[in-house]
């Protein structure tokens, strides 16, 4: 799938000023993160796109490519899902369950009312393909890796049957199929399926040349061809905010959540004079504390009513999954653990852990309150947002219940009154632009925003159109990811 966008994405910068720089990973971290986040949101195990990586280096490298192209194989087969999250709601309208969905996809399990219902909705995917691919080679351009990588991704649902298909994209595709299908079917059974697509999805004379080695490969993952980062291309750093932000794709109306809910407790943590490191933890966990959503499907997140009991017991997976993320990811267990912790209360009835005000220290304290403060302050799609005075008293409420810590909901509720807004880098939007973007990003259709803001859906469609054109995307999903980036929304 062609994405190319018309104009190239600078890097981010290295830090983000409001946030004091305490958002900084090394870019292998941010990369592992966003490889797990889209296993998780493809129904795959969490080691799956690491294990297809370094198959797609030993392929390339087969293939006749020097270390360098192996280099770029690795790291467009760990981003390959990346940009999953933006397509699960449609996926979810789809197929109805927007990770089972896809899982049986990728591994040619589905059952006949859903090959029925995929070959009734195909006309749907490919504007779902092109949405993944431009967020994955946006996601790849503002990590500033190199350019055979973004170009892989944005191309990564071409056919060798078709147009010219880049040789990263054929490596990788080839090696992703090889993990999946042998995990689901036995390494026969997989290669067999893959050589009937030899000359349709990756060329027929490199599944020859790697038929004869791949079951070697996958049973050695660790032997000493796996490639390194290619150092000399690559930032040492990133925010950790791009990959909250990929993360909150999945479900519209969380757009921005978590960089709300980072910017908040970092003000709370100051106001009560926590030490730097203890900030810095804190303003790390809020960002991270969402990415076990992943891990579960948006019918359960989207579900009108109340959840039932079923439900919950899905929802109180995904801090599970946070904290699991976290631990395979090297120097940022610790900030996962206690991002894992948001929706601990001190009375004990939180999840997933249920630990008390006995086992929750002030970061745990202000976390809470601050992810509850901007849960309330911000719309969802079967309520508005709360007023500030019916959000003090939900808060207080919470207080008098012995749920949330007084100390931490005064310093959250005193930061959110001086809280200042940025002006945006720039003026790439204009005003009524950006209210029809950040509209749009939180769900809403053109028509709600047409009616909330008193103009035509035709004026909404002309602003998109501007929006898209002054942001060099062609997808919603991809202007949304590049305008939290940018601070326009």
């Amino acid at each position: 799938m062609n994405t190319t966008p018309p104009a190239s994405l600078p890097p981010l910068a290295p830090a983000s000023v409001s946030l004091h720089g305490h958002d900084t990973v090394t870019l292998a971290q941010a990369m592992g993160l966003l490889a797990i986040v889209g296993d998780l949101a493809m129904g795959q195990p969490i080691d799956a796109s690491t294990r297809a990586a370094r198959l797609a280096a030993r392929i390339a490298l087969a293939a006749g490519g020097d270390a360098v192209a192996a280099a770029h194989a690795h790291m467009a087969a760990r981003l390959r899902w990346s940009g999953s999250t933006a397509t699960a709601t449609g996926f979810a309208t789809l197929l109805g369950d927007d990770i089972g969905g896809r899982q049986a996809m990728l591994t040619r399990t589905l059952s006949a009312q859903q090959a029925v219902r995929l070959d009734q909705v195909k006309h749907h995917l490919t504007p779902l393909a092109a949405i993944h691919c431009e967020v994955a080679g946006d996601i790849a351009a503002m990590l500033g890796l190199p350019a055979p990588v973004e170009h892989g991704l944005r191309h990564l649902f071409e056919r060798v049957d078709g147009n010219g298909v880049p040789a990263v994209v054929q490596y990788v595709v080839l090696a992703g199929d090889i993990e999946i299908l042998t995990r689901a079917h036995g390494f026969s059974a997989a290669l067999a399926m893959i050589t009937r697509l030899g000359g349709v999805r990756y060329p027929a004379a490199l599944v020859a040349q790697v038929a004869p080695h791949a079951q070697a490969w996958l049973a050695a993952p660790d032997t000493p061809e796996e490639p390194f980062l290619l150092s000399d291309f690559l930032q040492l750093s990133v925010p950790l905010t791009l990959v909250a932000d990929t993360v909150e794709l999945k479900l519209p109306w969380l757009a921005g959540h978590s960089r709300r809910v980072a910017l908040l407790a970092q003000g709370a943590a100051q106001g009560l004079g926590l030490p730097d490191a203890e900030q810095r933890s804190l303003t790390r966990a809020a960002l991270l504390h969402g990415i076990g959503r992943a891990a579960v499907s948006n019918n359960v997140w989207e579900r009108r009513g109340k959840p039932g009991s079923a439900d919950w017991e899905t929802i109180r997976r995904a801090p599970f999954w946070t904290a699991r993320i976290g631990n395979l990811i090297d120097g940022i267990e610790a900030d996962a653990q206690l991002a894992s912790q948001v929706h601990e209360r001190l009375d004990g009835s939180g999840y997933y852990r249920s630990l008390d005000a006995a086992t929750l220290g002030m970061p745990q304290r202000l976390l809470a309150a601050a992810a509850v403060h901007v849960a309330l302050r911000s719309p969802r799609p079967w309520r508005a947002a709360h007023e500030p005075a019916s959000t003090r008293a939900l808060l207080e409420a919470q207080v008098t219940g012995s749920r949330l810590d007084r100390a931490a909901v005064d310093a959250v509720l005193a930061a959110a009154a001086t809280a200042t807004v940025l002006p945006p880098a720039g003026q790439v939007l204009s005003a009524r632009e950006v209210d029809v973007l950040q509209r749009l990003s939180l769900g809403e259709t053109g028509k709600d925003a047409a009616r909330a803001m008193r103009i035509s859906t035709g004026a909404v469609r002309t602003h998109v159109e501007s929006i898209l054109g002054k942001l060099g995307c062609t997808t919603r999903a991809a202007a949304t990811l590049r305008a939290l980036t940018l601070g326009l929304i």
